[in-house]
Formats: structure tokens, C-alpha cells, sequence
């Protein structure tokens, strides 16, 4: 997978389009700045980095899953002949008679 290399403007922007995301990246650079001043042992601090990581990822793949769900709604939308919403007209599959 080839990495592209963003502007600081551009990874703000895009941190600013996903709060989320930029709460949990200023929570995990408290956590390397230690700026409570209560991770005194690397156990402590590994394990806040890897509880703020999980985090993270929770939340980007959450992000990820609703941009989905945008786009393959907005693509349905565009599409003839789909509709999103509206009562159905058909009551079902009528029964064949059977015979004894």
C-alpha cells in the first residue's frame, strides 16, 4: 500500500472533518507529552498508549462504517427506479390452492 504524504493543512482539515478522531490523537499526544505528570513507569504509559489506540481504531473504523453506508445510500439515490422509502404494495406471495 503506497503512503502519501500529507500537507499540515490537509491533515488538519481532514482531523477537523472527524472530531472524533482529532480528540482521540490530542488524547494520545497528552499521553507521550506526559503532561499530568502521572506516567512515571513505561508500563503505566504503554498501557494508556495502547487503551487510547484501541480507542482509535474503534472509532475510525465507526467513521469509516457511516462514510459507507453515505455513499452506498447517495449511489442508491442516484440510481432510476430505486426508491428509499414508501409502504410496500404487495401483501406477499398468495398460498396455492392445495387438494387433499
Amino acid at each position: 500500500m503506497a503512503t502519501k504524504t500529507l500537507s499540515d493543512e490537509e491533515l488538519l482539515r481532514r482531523l477537523q472533518a472527524h472530531p472524533e478522531l482529532r480528540n482521540r490523537m490530542e488524547s494520545l499526544l497528552l499521553v507521550v507529552e506526559n503532561e499530568a505528570g502521572d506516567l512515571k513507569e513505561a508500563d503505566a504509559a504503554e498501557m494508556r498508549v495502547i487503551e487510547e489506540i484501541r480507542r482509535m481504531g474503534q472509532e475510525a473504523l465507526t467513521a469509516w462504517a457511516t462514510r459507507q453506508v453515505e455513499k452506498s445510500s447517495d449511489e442508491l439515490s442516484q440510481r432510476r427506479g430505486v426508491w428509499r422509502e414508501g409502504k410496500k404494495n404487495c401483501a406477499g406471495t398468495q398460498r396455492l390452492a392445495t387438494s387433499k
